[in-house]
């Protein structure tokens, strides 16, 4: 009885019929989507505890909205309700039934999946429901793109929904490049990407299509700041997958990518919602089976005949291969493979007491900023038992003036690290040497630090305080040679289930950040310039790894050590 109890429910419930439809292998989808659909069965389970909660009532209503008030306007279901498909329920419920508190949890969506699976038609749906469907006095709509006419694709097809639909057009008034509800004093327009004429917006809802083709950030970030007199808004962003990874579209990806892992602060990833369908890392691009993971709407909107066929020109055409993998598999082309895998990562996740190791061997690796960045210690610590785990103390340090800028620009929580005591903020807007100076002198009287590995493009008086006080500085090249061997060996330990990281939060976010560059003798070492955000804290762990590789043992603790 209870489990047809359950049942029924799921079938009133789209959004956590498609979950668990999608987590029990009932569908083909890529590792994102499960990710996406395991995020949702575990926010049901837990979320209450951090303040959310999943409110059928309104997600039901939202994914209704769709067939009830707006029609196709084009192809062959021109004229037809919008019955949406499985997987455009799950995102529509997920971002108009999931609350924090009582009003709408997410405030950021990251869309994405392979061309001609009705994203933009999607959007423009979006946008006619925040318009008249969500009781916001003077709604401000837009359409962004790189060029108006880009933009107007999407207002375009509301234009079209607007005017199939009777209840919609007696509601909302068409003008030129408008859609205004008067009584409300609302409006729906396309924006094209003139960053210098969107000062003085006030967003409620801004739908960002084909991020891939944006140069840079700041239209995105000027629509993001457009929001802040509003309760409850919405930046949808929707595209294709692209090639330039120092894009702002290859940065949402990752950030939405690391949202699903786990790997951001649940302060910040509670607020983002992440939907990426992609074929996996390992697919082969000619496999059919794979196809349909970057293309959930195949048997309604999409034709795997079409697909087929443009599958095998490529084949014939190796030229077009690029275009294939990127525009109908959803796959980023020249894409940088991370190099830490967040679950090998969370094995180590382990924490434990930092006292116990007072008076232990160890040995560091110092990672120094330019100027004004991060600046990371990590202490690591050969086991002394069988079955002990290499153990690892760190040390973050940034300054403290426009920490919230770094915030914002990193999408990273250094003011909450900041606060729990995870992230030391020194005075001022530049690395305080001297501070980080002492502290590692108490460290150092504290641990037995066998060696602390340095890379002398920053460190200069530092390293020569610290020598005069006794502390054994080694400095550690950044090339091949030597990084190469301590990468291969960390990753080593890592995959060995041998390191016990503790579960730092700004070094677990630093992991998911690393990508490598390999020589051609196949040796790795993490990449500072391709990889998007910091990676300071593996930095410095890789140097201690290395350090542990060649330093001989230290000598047995005189009993006068620690006087």
């Amino acid at each position: 009885m209870a489990a047809r109890r359950r049942k029924a429910k799921a079938r009133q419930d789209p959004v956590t019929a498609y979950a668990r439809a999608v987590v029990g292998n009932e569908m083909i989808t890529g590792r994102l989507v499960r990710l996406a659909c395991e995020r949702h069965l575990r926010d049901l389970e837990s979320g209450a505890e951090r303040g959310l909660r999943f409110d059928l009532a309104l997600a039901a209503r939202a994914i209704e909205f769709f067939p009830a008030v707006l029609r196709h306007s084009k192809g062959a279901m021109a004229g037809q309700p919008f019955e949406l498909m499985s997987w455009q329920a799950f995102v529509i419920g997920s971002l108009f039934g999931w609350l924090s508190g009582d009003i709408r949890r997410f405030r950021n969506a990251f869309v994405s999946t392979a061309r001609k699976n009705g994203k933009s038609t999607l959007e423009a749906g979006i946008g006619l429901k925040m318009l008249v469907d969500e009781g916001e006095i003077g709604a401000e709509v837009y359409s962004a793109a790189t060029t108006r006419d880009q933009a107007r694709i999407v207002f375009s097809e509301a234009e079209r929904m607007r005017a199939a639909s009777p209840a919609l057009a007696r509601r909302i008034s068409s003008t030129t490049n408008n859609l205004a509800v008067i009584p409300t004093a609302s409006w729906f327009r396309p924006l094209s990407a003139d960053a210098s004429k969107m000062d003085g917006l006030n967003v409620f809802c801004a739908l960002v299509d084909e991020v891939h083709e944006h140069p840079n950030a700041e239209v995105i970030e000027k629509l993001e700041t457009g929001t802040g007199a509003r309760l409850q808004p919405l930046v949808y962003e929707t595209t294709t997958a692209g090639w330039n990874r120092n894009s702002v579209c290859f940065q949402h990806w990752d950030f939405s990518t690391k949202v699903l892992e786990g790997s951001v602060p649940a302060a910040i990833a509670d607020r983002w919602f992440a939907y990426i369908s992609t074929v996996d890392e390992d697919d082969d691009w000619q496999d059919e089976l794979a196809w349909r993971k970057a293309n959930p709407s195949i048997g309604s909107l999409l034709k795997i005949e079409d697909l087929r066929a443009e599958v095998a020109l490529a084949q014939q055409m190796p030229s077009r291969q690029n275009a294939i993998r990127r525009l109908r598999l959803n796959q980023w082309t020249q894409q940088l493979v991370r190099w830490i895998d967040m679950d090998v990562w969370a094995a180590g996740s382990e924490t434990f007491d930092a006292q116990e190791l007072e008076g232990r061997e160890c040995y560091g690796g110092l990672d120094l900023a330019r100027v004004n960045d991060l600046s990371s210690l990590a202490l690591l610590f050969p086991p002394r038992d069988e079955g002990e785990r290499w153990k690892v103390i760190w040390r973050h340090w940034c300054p403290e003036d426009d920490i919230l800028e770094r915030a914002r620009r990193d999408r990273a929580p250094y003011d909450l690290w900041r606060n729990a005591g995870q992230l030391i903020a020194t005075e001022g807007n530049t690395t305080d040497f001297k501070f980080i100076e002492a502290e590692i002198l108490d460290l150092s009287r504290r641990y037995q630090i066998n060696s602390l590995a340095f890379d002398r493009t920053f460190a200069g008086e530092i390293v020569r305080n610290m020598m005069d006080e006794g502390v054994e500085m080694v400095e550690f090249a950044q090339g091949f040679l030597t990084m190469g061997p301590a990468a291969a060996e960390l990753m080593r330990k890592l995959l060995g289930r041998e390191l016990q990281h503790g579960d730092d939060p700004v070094a677990t976010w630093c992991a998911s950040n690393v990508t490598v560059r390999t020589d051609p003798a196949g040796n790795m070492k993490p990449d500072k310039e391709r990889s998007i955000e910091r990676i300071d804290p593996i930095v410095a762990l890789c140097m201690a790894v290395g350090r542990a590789l060649v330093a001989p043992p230290a000598p047995a603790p005189s009993i006068f050590w620690l006087t």
